[in-house]
């Protein structure tokens, strides 16, 4: 409990930066609702949804995302829908980084930092499984898994590569999903001791390897193509510090899916002006949606 306490007061930092901070920290203590994506490479929404009613399975449509359940139940991977590829278990925020991306099929699409999966699949499934989607993931052991998941779900189209996303090869690409690797407070009602773990020189460490990723990211897109940067932290070190590290080679669109609520990206923070621009961020908070919390950014390269 003292831990926990402790990983709490790490937030406070963010005390006047998140509105309706007091709720925002009550949500925290509440379980996660479960959610899952439905996969159209193998099954359909309605085919998945008469399946859930005749096991007497409640679910209930996300608002923003037509591709989206919350479901009343524990353990769905346990589902046989689940072994055969017609789900997957995803975060709702999780979903967000690649409707906002919005792959279309005969595209070439890279996910520079693909593991477990869920976001290459999802890319996947956009893309009908048509055109290239690249899922690259620097670590041997978590290629096994994301390697799996791309088999279960249908993902005929991707091939997977290996290679630290800073030096990833010379290729154009129409467009790139940076999904970072970050402090993710963002999990905290998935488990509170991610906030143990947390410290701004952890946030700092973060941010030069998510600038090198980007700018990495950038450069391997077309002109005019698409990066979208996602973290699933508050911290602004790793969000809108990084993106204004981009802003010669990129603009920002905004961010915005009807039925999702949010917050707009930081124009400023603890005296670092980002510029005006950052408004077009996102920020989604756990209170706003019944979620996990998210930061997504949609560039085009100039």
């Amino acid at each position: 409990m003292a831990a926990q306490v402790v990983g709490m007061q790490h937030l406070e930092r963010y005390r006047d930066m998140i509105p309706d901070f007091d709720e925002f920290l009550q949500i925290l203590a509440t379980p996660l609702p479960l959610t899952v994506r439905v996969n159209l490479l193998k099954t359909t929404a309605n085919r998945l949804k008469e399946h859930l009613d005749r096991a007497g399975i409640g679910y209930s449509e996300l608002r923003w995302y037509p591709y989206g359940l919350r479901l009343e139940m524990d353990r769905p991977g346990r589902m046989l829908e689940h072994l055969m590829g017609h789900i997957y278990p995803q975060e709702e925020m999780s979903m967000v980084p690649v409707a906002v991306l919005s792959p279309r099929p005969g595209e070439s699409v890279l996910d520079i930092c693909a593991a477990p999966g869920s976001k290459t699949t999802q890319i996947s499934m956009h893309m009908e499984n048509r055109g290239l989607a690249v899922a690259n993931e620097p670590s041997a052991a978590r290629i096994v898994p994301l390697r799996a998941n791309c088999e279960r779900m249908g993902a005929l189209n991707v091939a997977v590569t290996k290679f630290d996303g800073r030096h990833f090869p010379r290729y154009q690409f129409d467009r790139v999903l940076v999904d970072a690797p970050c402090s993710s407070q963002g999990m905290a009602r998935k488990d509170l001791k991610v906030l143990d773990r947390y410290s701004v020189k952890r946030s700092l460490d973060l941010h030069r390897l998510q600038v090198e990723i980007l700018h990495r990211a950038i450069s391997l897109v077309r002109p005019g193509g698409v990066v979208v940067y996602s973290t699933c932290t508050y911290a602004p070190e790793e969000n809108e510090a990084v993106v204004a590290r981009v802003l010669d080679r990129a603009r920002l669109e905004d961010v915005a899916l009807s039925g999702l609520s949010g917050s707009p990206g930081l124009e400023e923070w603890e005296g670092t002006d980002y510029g005006g621009e950052l408004k077009r961020c996102a920020r989604y908070y756990p209170h706003q949606n019944n979620t996990g919390g998210f930061f997504v950014a949609k560039l085009i390269k100039t």
